[in-house]
């Protein structure tokens, strides 16, 4: 009876270690400046505004447009794995606001789990021992050229 006790105790044990989920923040700005380098997200025809920052009167507005992009985190350093999905959702961004004509997505701000953190310099990123995710949300607008 010890012993199949002392089994379950270890496989739960294991278990709940695997399914790891560390909240993470990192720089907006390092992370856009690595998108350069990889894979380009900024188009000359879309702006991205994140937090509060200012940007030019709003012509049209759209809709709101969640962005939930997840990574392999395996051998990838955090850092590394929140990038690029923090990338990844970024470019669902920018093709929304292709679809809809626009030229900006503003008031772009972490959303995981439908909780808003807003920051003009950092965004969310939740790391996991498999995987790793990033969610954003922003608005599709038009603005003022």
């Amino acid at each position: 009876m010890r012993v199949l006790c002392c089994l379950l105790v270890v496989c739960f044990t294991a278990q709940s270690a695997v399914a790891r989920d560390d909240t993470r923040f990192f720089g907006i700005q390092s992370a856009m400046t690595l998108g350069e380098k990889k894979t380009p997200i900024a188009d000359k025809h879309i702006k991205f505004y994140f937090g509060d920052q200012p940007h030019a009167e709003v012509v049209e507005r759209f809709v709101k447009v969640d962005a939930l992009r997840k990574t392999n985190s395996f051998g990838k350093s955090p850092q590394d794995a929140c990038e690029w999905a923090f990338l990844s959702a970024l470019l669902v961004l920018r093709e929304k606001a292709i679809d809809y004509g626009a030229n900006a997505v503003v008031n772009i701000h972490s959303y995981y789990d439908k909780k808003p953190f807003e920051s003009n310099e950092k965004f969310e990123c939740h790391d996991g021992a498999i995987t790793t995710g990033v969610a954003l949300r922003g608005s599709i607008v038009t603005l003022e050229e």
